[in-house]
């Protein structure tokens, strides 16, 4: 069975840092593409970061460029974000996203709540 398992984030004041974690079983992380995506209230999904499988190329949405980093640990089968500086606007669920030939797969989602 295919599992995500997203942690980390809750409420964060802003400016501060967080991190996410996404877990991940059943299939094969390392030849995955893997990527972040999130939802706020009431607005559309957005893909904001991506990661090749073997971790050397990155990618980020320019809302959040210089502020958050993704990265993997290929003998963990588990993918990051960490989130600093964080703004209001961050305030969403995060989903995470494993991408490879075979599959397209999906975690349940986190919440990070930026409030003061």
């Amino acid at each position: 069975e295919v599992q995500l398992v997203g942690s980390g984030g809750g409420s964060v004041q802003p400016g501060g840092s967080t991190r996410l974690s996404c877990a991940t079983t059943g299939f094969s992380f390392r030849r995955a593409d893997m990527y972040w995506v999130r939802q706020a209230p009431g607005k559309g999904p957005e893909w904001i970061s991506g990661i090749s499988s073997g971790g050397e190329i990155t990618n980020y949405a320019d809302s959040v460029k210089g502020r958050f980093t993704i990265s993997r640990d290929n003998t963990k089968n588990t993918m990051y974000l960490h989130m600093s500086t964080l703004k209001s606007e961050d305030t969403a669920v995060y989903y995470c996203n494993g991408r490879w030939a075979w599959g397209d797969y999906w975690g349940q989602g986190t919440q990070v709540t930026v409030s003061s």
